[in-house]
C-alpha cells in the first residue's frame, strides 16, 4: 500500500470521527432535553408566582385572625368588668355595652374577611400541588433523557476511540511532511484534505477536472504529490 493510499484511509477514519462528533453534538434527545428544561423553567416561574400569591393571602389571613383575637381579648376584658360589679353606673354600663356591640360587629366583619382569604387560598394550594407534580414529572423526564444521552455519548465515544486508534496506526506509516500538508488542508477544507481521483472527477469537491489537467496528472510519478486544481485537496490516483 502506498503512502497516498494510507493517507486516504487516514482520511476515512478522520471523516468517521468527524461524523461521530457531529452525531454526538446533535443527539435528538439533546433537543428534547432542551425543550423539557425550557418547560421546567416556565413552570418554575409559574410556581414561584403562585407561591408568592399564596404567601400574600396567608399573611393577610393571619393578620385578620390576629385582629380577631385582639378584639376577642378586648371583649372579654370589658365583659369581665361589666359582670364583676366594679361598674355600677348605668351610663358606664351602657357605654361598655355599646363598645362590646361595636367590637362584635367589627369582629364579625374581620371573620368574614378571614374566611374569604381562606377560600382564596384553597385554589392556590391546589394549583401549587398540581404544578409541583408537573415539575416532578419534568424532572423525571429530564433525568431519563440525561441517562439516554450519557449512554449514547459513551457508545459514540467508544466508536470514535476505535476510529482514532486505527487512524493513528495508519498515520505512523505516512511521511511526516505529507501528513502535515494533509492536516493543514483538512483544517481549511471542511475536514477533507485528501480525496480520490475517480475518472476525471475529484471525490472531494465532485468537480470534473479539465482533460489537460487529467493528462498532466497521469504523467506525474506515482509518488508525486498532486493537488486538485479545483479545490486544492490532495488527489490520490
Amino acid at each position: 500500500m502506498t503512502a497516498f493510499e494510507r493517507l486516504l484511509e487516514v482520511q476515512g477514519h478522520d471523516t468517521a470521527v468527524d461524523r461521530l462528533h457531529h452525531q454526538r453534538a446533535r443527539l435528538p434527545e439533546r433537543a428534547q432535553l432542551g425543550a423539557v428544561q425550557e418547560r421546567a423553567s416556565e413552570l418554575a416561574a409559574r410556581l414561584a408566582a403562585t407561591r408568592a400569591r399564596l404567601d400574600a393571602v396567608e399573611q393577610r389571613q393571619a393578620a385578620l385572625e390576629s385582629d380577631v383575637a385582639r378584639i376577642d381579648h378586648r371583649i372579654r376584658e370589658i365583659e369581665k368588668r361589666m359582670y364583676s360589679g366594679e361598674v355600677s353606673a348605668t351610663r358606664d354600663l351602657l357605654a361598655m355595652t355599646a363598645e362590646v356591640d361595636a367590637l362584635k360587629s367589627r369582629r364579625s366583619s374581620l371573620e368574614d374577611d378571614a374566611l374569604a382569604a381562606m377560600e382564596e387560598a384553597e385554589p392556590l394550594v391546589e394549583e401549587i400541588a398540581t404544578l409541583e407534580a408537573q415539575n416532578e414529572a419534568l424532572g423525571s423526564e429530564a433525568a431519563g433523557l440525561r441517562s439516554t444521552i450519557a449512554a449514547a455519548e459513551a457508545e459514540i465515544d467508544a466508536q470514535a476511540g476505535v476510529e482514532a486508534e486505527r487512524r493513528g496506526q495508519l498515520a505512523e506509516h505516512v511521511p511526516a511532511d505529507l501528513l502535515d500538508t494533509y492536516e493543514k488542508l483538512r483544517s481549511t477544507l471542511g475536514g477533507v484534505g485528501a480525496a480520490r481521483l475517480v475518472g476525471t472527477s475529484c471525490s472531494g469537491c465532485h468537480l470534473t477536472l479539465p482533460a489537460s489537467e487529467v493528462a498532466r496528472l497521469k504523467r506525474e510519478p506515482p509518488d508525486a504529490l498532486v493537488l486538485c486544481d479545483q479545490c486544492g485537496r490532495i488527489l490520490v490516483r
